[in-house]
């Protein structure tokens, strides 16, 4: 029974910062690479940031610079720490597990200006 459940969304003014957690269940998270997505209302689900198993990263050219992806292998859970804020990062964030054959459920982030 795997599952990723998100937490830490929330309303935040541009600027702001914003930190969110996936808890991962089920035995597999220290073998499965994470990610998070991210969904604005009428668009597509678009990747945000990635980790492997052993620590390494990468980005979307969007948040560059201000969004850290990281993973406690001893607590199963990944974080995202969003900074600097923007209105457009406004949308549902989704945790992934794996190539993306496991997700959770989202998490609201809203920016308002």
């Amino acid at each position: 029974q795997v599952q990723l459940v998100e937490s830490g969304g929330g309303l935040v003014q541009a600027g702001g910062s914003l930190r969110l957690s996936c808890a991962a269940s089920g035995g597999i998270f220290r073998f499965n690479p994470m990610a998070w997505y991210r969904q604005a209302p009428g668009k597509e689900r678009d990747f945000v940031a990635r980790i492997t198993i052993y620590g390494l990263t990468n980005y979307a050219d969007s948040v560059k610079g201000r969004f850290t992806i990281s993973r406690d292998n001893a607590k199963n859970t990944v974080y995202l720490q969003m900074n600097s804020l923007r209105p457009e990062d406004t949308a549902v964030y989704y945790c992934t597990a794996g190539n993306n054959d496991y997700w959770g459920q989202g998490t609201q982030v809203t920016v308002s200006s």
